[in-house]
């Protein structure tokens, strides 16, 4: 996946319209629209059928090799194993399917990603979109890490997008993304129903 076609970018006017739909996901039980593997640095793969694994995240994308510039060693971090961003969100920026999987990430749920619907330490069960019980499902926590995007995504959608999804409407919505990572390893198709679960609180 390279397509990176230049396309008219939504103005700051059409995404502040958009919020009724973004403010319209599930909150409880989602989906899993999109799955991609980054099998190196700007290189996309869509697939039917991935596997989340303890160490690895994704089987088959770079996050453990690529590393972090943020830690002393430049060793991966594990708390953005995964990159989460909401398909709705970046259904409208990208304009295209071809397009979608530039933003970067791996999973894209239709579901309220927002801070105030997934605090830090939200589990997510993924299980099969016909609503089979849940044991035995892969598991992802939503970690504290922010996910706040990068000059490649001004460029595939534009410095109005990237100031929204980090801006007074975007951040407390989570609109870039977040980060998590897999607490209980197994295979997640899109399709799959995605179940949260809040941490407790005291």
């Amino acid at each position: 996946m390279t397509n990176d076609v230049t396309l008219a970018h939504r103005t700051l006017a059409e995404l502040e319209a958009f919020l009724p739909v973004l403010d319209a996901a599930p909150k409880d039980v989602g989906v899993l629209k999109l799955l991609v593997r980054r099998p190196q640095v700007d290189a996309r793969e869509v697939l039917d059928r991935g596997e989340l694994d303890l160490t690895q995240g994704l089987v088959g994308d770079c996050w453990l090799a690529r590393g972090s510039s943020r830690r002393p060693d430049r060793s991966a971090n594990p708390d953005s194993q995964l990159n989460i961003m909401s398909h709705p969100m970046v259904e409208f920026l990208a304009q295209d399917p071809e397009r979608e999987p530039l933003a970067g990430d791996q999973l894209y749920l239709d579901l309220d990603l927002s801070h105030a619907n997934l605090p830090a330490g939200s589990t997510l069960t993924f299980g099969d979109s016909d609503g089979v019980g849940d044991a035995g499902r892969p598991v992802i926590v939503v970690t504290e890490e922010p996910h706040t995007g990068c000059a490649k995504f001004v460029a595939r959608f534009g410095a109005e997008a990237m100031r929204f999804v980090n801006g007074e409407h975007g951040k407390p919505r989570r609109l870039r993304g977040l980060c998590a990572r897999v607490v209980v390893p197994g295979v997640v198709r899109p399709g799959d129903r995605v179940v949260v679960t809040r941490p407790a609180t005291a």
